[in-house]
């Protein structure tokens, strides 16, 4: 072999080193948690009810199983405000699992049902809320006929989250688009506020890494230095086919042969593994340490779980699926909120029509109700951590950096009679209608300060869009490297996660996202996140009134 073309060999394959770095069972948080343990029996207990009322639908096992983890991202480690789900600058959750959901309309609605009880000053406004009420719309439509639907305003809450509901910040539910919308989201947060970003918290199980468009978004996300990126796993190894999805210590996995903590590493994130990934102490000080770590890569926080944990019913079980409707197996699921709170939920009995089934299941809810006010040590202690979050939010007043772009002054700069002369076509020149929209693309780029993020399969030359960053620094772009340029690496030829990584930088509202690659590719590999991102918006835009948020792809050329 030729002497230029040896590489040394060796002997015992090892990885190189990482920016980033690896812990296991942080030092636990310290401090009273009694009312939280009071509120997880709440939300399993809900998350029982809801599968039960529906009637029979939706996911308890991974509601459950992930309820804790985010239960303490929004109860102490977030720093947001509840009175204001729009607030600039706040912290954000993005269930990536969006299958989730279930667990998400229960959680949110426990939260706003301990701020009546305990803190009723912070409530926002109706329509930004998520009532007790509203979960008679889960898995419902807008034109529910039941009455109590009607009679409560409640709202539609699909079977996978929309921004229909407040604090929800896209449209996710396609395997693996989750995850890198949420990576989007922490991208154009990281580009608008620099290097005091707001954190960007994304919830997924191991069976949600195993798409290939996850991989692509990953690895943008450390290639890129998504600091401000923190994703939780819940790894309760159970999906509809399988109970070790994953490899583990010596077992092989039924579908990858990486455990989740191996599978980040490789990435070059940061790992913070949590092997009792259902102990309130170990989770919170997992999270406390995870915000804290300041090297420049993206954080995963891996918690070893149960699917469906106390509810009867575990494991592959219990993934969409549960106990039959007001059977003995779902009364014994509930029975320790009964014992707890000192209550007894409603027997249901008669003729199963969709007018008494609602009844029953708001009379339930109600009971949730009685129960919180006859215990408002719980829902007062719950609420101030909610308020604290808002002091937190309240004293970091996060700013945009100084030279932070300004997407208004991309719009303003649109004359479609009056185009800058640099644009204009010339009669007999051969122009390319790829280049003509990239360097109108650049214009509009200088124009707002760099408010189009960029990217291309490995094609920014081939299909143009380089010409979007004509007037920024050269090369990729990194978060501490080269924070100015306007060109984001995703992977290379990755149009998947381009797709829903540019979904997530519009959706975060201070960006256009730009993907572009051959029209063959991109029209069938990113369709999936445009339709969830048109979901979402349309979502949203139904709630808050504002403008679409739109991210273009270009189908360069055949």
């Amino acid at each position: 072999m030729p002497a230029d073309l040896q590489t040394p060999v060796a002997t015992r394959f090892t990885l190189r080193p990482r920016r980033a770095v690896y812990e296991a069972s942080p030092k636990p948080f310290e401090g009273d948690l009694s009312a939280l343990e009071d509120f997880d029996l709440a939300y399993r207990t809900l998350c029982a009810v809801l599968y039960n009322y529906v009637p029979t639908s939706g996911h308890p096992g991974g509601s459950i199983s992930s309820g804790r983890i985010v239960q303490s991202l929004l109860l102490e480690t977030m720093v947001y405000d509840f009175s204001s789900p729009y607030a600039e600058g706040a912290d954000l959750v993005c269930y990536a699992g969006g299958h989730k959901a279930m667990g998400l309309y229960a959680l949110w609605a426990l939260r706003d049902e301990m701020v009546r009880i305990g803190r009723p000053d912070l409530l926002p406004e109706d329509k930004l809320r998520l009532r007790l009420e509203d979960l008679l719309g889960f898995r419902r439509n807008p034109t529910q006929p039941t009455p109590l639907f009607k009679k409560f305003k409640a709202k539609a809450l699909d079977g996978h989250p929309s921004p229909v509901v407040p604090f929800v910040p896209g449209a996710t539910g396609a395997s693996g688009v989750g995850v890198g919308m949420g990576l989007g989201l922490a991208l154009g947060a990281r580009d608008l506020y620099g290097e005091n970003a707001p954190k960007v918290h994304l919830i997924e199980g191991e069976g949600g890494m195993t798409p290939g468009r996850v991989a692509e978004a990953v690895a943008s996300a450390a290639s890129t230095g998504l600091d401000n990126a923190v994703l939780h796993l819940d790894w309760n190894q159970a999906s509809i086919d399988s109970e070790k999805v994953t490899a583990e210590g010596e077992t092989p996995g039924d579908y990858v042969q990486w455990d989740p903590c191996e599978y980040f590493v490789l990435n070059d994130w940061n790992v913070v593994f949590v092997p009792e990934g259902l102990d309130y102490k170990a989770v919170l000080g997992a999270q406390k340490r995870a915000v804290a770590i300041k090297n420049g890569q993206p954080t995963a926080v891996v918690y070893r779980t149960k699917k469906g944990w106390r509810y009867g019913i575990e494991g592959r079980a219990s993934h969409g699926a549960g106990h039959a409707f007001c059977s003995e197996g779902f009364h014994k699921a509930v029975a320790p909120f009964e014992e707890g709170y000192k209550v007894q939920l409603p027997h249901f009995s008669g003729e199963k029509t969709g007018d008494r089934v609602e009844q029953a299941f708001f009379d339930t809810l109600m009971t949730f109700r009685k129960a919180f006010e006859a215990k408002p040590q719980v829902a007062k202690a719950v609420a101030e951590r909610i308020a604290a979050a808002q002091a937190r939010y309240k004293k970091r007043a996060l700013k945009p950096r100084a030279d932070a772009p300004k997407l208004a002054k991309a719009f303003e700069a649109l004359d479609i009679d009056n185009p800058p002369q640099a644009l204009r076509f010339e009669p007999g020149k051969s122009v390319s209608p790829r280049g003509a929209l990239s360097d109108a693309l650049g214009h509009l780029n200088k124009a707002s300060g760099g408010a189009l993020l960029a990217c291309a399969a490995d094609l920014l030359g081939s299909t143009s869009v380089t010409n979007v960053n004509a007037d920024f620094p050269k090369g990729f772009y990194h978060s501490k490297k080269n924070p100015l340029s306007r060109l984001v690496p995703i992977g290379g030829i990755c149009e998947d996660a381009m797709g829903a990584m540019m979904s997530g930088v519009s959706g975060y509202g201070a960006h256009i996202g730009v993907s572009s690659s051959y029209s063959g590719f991109i029209a069938a590999l990113e369709h999936i996140a445009s339709r969830l991102h048109g979901i979402g918006q349309q979502a949203r835009r139904s709630v808050d009134g504002k403008p679409y948020r739109p991210f273009i792809m270009i189908n360069a050329h055949a």
